[in-house]
């Protein structure tokens, strides 16, 4: 016999922010359109695990469904998500955190600090791409190609375009060291593949892809120069 759900539990999605990185800024504009821009140098990151309360949900008796965002003895319901706070002076500028609805419910006696009213909530793989740059200090040049690829999809025009060079960079010397008894990647775009693969649904991962390609041909114009 085929099941029936007696009562349907409404997503809540959030609006997305959207994030612009800078090789030392960071730019957010949040669903509403407000803008603004946090300076990279000096700030302290911290990644943590939090939760955001989605609002009071309460049994709708008219409805006979769950109706998100009603006043009910219920309380809150919260959800886990993965926090990163650029603060400064010991306070935060910035939050930025994971999407809710795609995390666990996070029950009331796990303590979490709570994500402040104002986060940015992002996809989850912009997210890592943002975590991973400003965590890791903010060098590229220590960043697989693969991971290049993913932050080339949140970068400037400008930063798409070193991002590309850089793993132009990366993806030669695997191509190198396939030549020699180290083992590498004997093809140049299959070493770009990560790269490739952005390029398909985002704007600056096809400048950075363009860029890579261009650094790439200039390498061996300089190779065959100087040989």
């Amino acid at each position: 016999m085929g099941r029936t759900a007696l009562y349907r539990d409404d997503v809540w999605r959030p609006a997305r922010a959207e994030v612009t990185l800078e090789p030392t800024a960071l730019t957010v504009v949040l669903p509403g359109g407000r803008r603004r821009r946090f300076d990279l140098d000096g700030c302290e990151p911290v990644a943590t695990d939090g939760c955001i309360a989605q609002g009071e949900r309460v049994a709708d008796e008219t409805v006979g469904q769950w109706r998100p965002g009603a006043t009910s003895a219920r309380g809150v319901e919260r959800r886990f998500v993965k926090m990163l706070a650029l603060e400064r002076g010991g306070s935060p500028q910035a939050v930025v955190v994971t999407p809710p609805e795609e995390g666990a419910v996070a029950p009331k006696i796990v303590r979490v600090p709570e994500a402040p009213k104002d986060a940015a909530i992002v996809d989850a793989a912009t997210w890592d791409a943002l975590a991973g740059f400003i965590l890791g200090g903010g060098r590229v040049a220590a960043l697989a190609v693969a991971d290049l690829a993913r932050l080339a999809t949140i970068a400037t025009p400008q930063f798409a375009v070193l991002i590309g060079e850089v793993a132009a960079q990366r993806a030669l010397d695997w191509v190198a060291m396939a030549r020699g008894p180290v083992r590498g990647i004997p093809d140049l775009d299959l070493a770009l593949q990560p790269l490739f693969a952005a390029a398909r649904t985002s704007q600056r991962a096809s400048e950075a892809l363009i860029a890579a390609l261009a650094y790439a041909a200039g390498s061996a114009r300089r190779r065959r120069r100087y040989r």
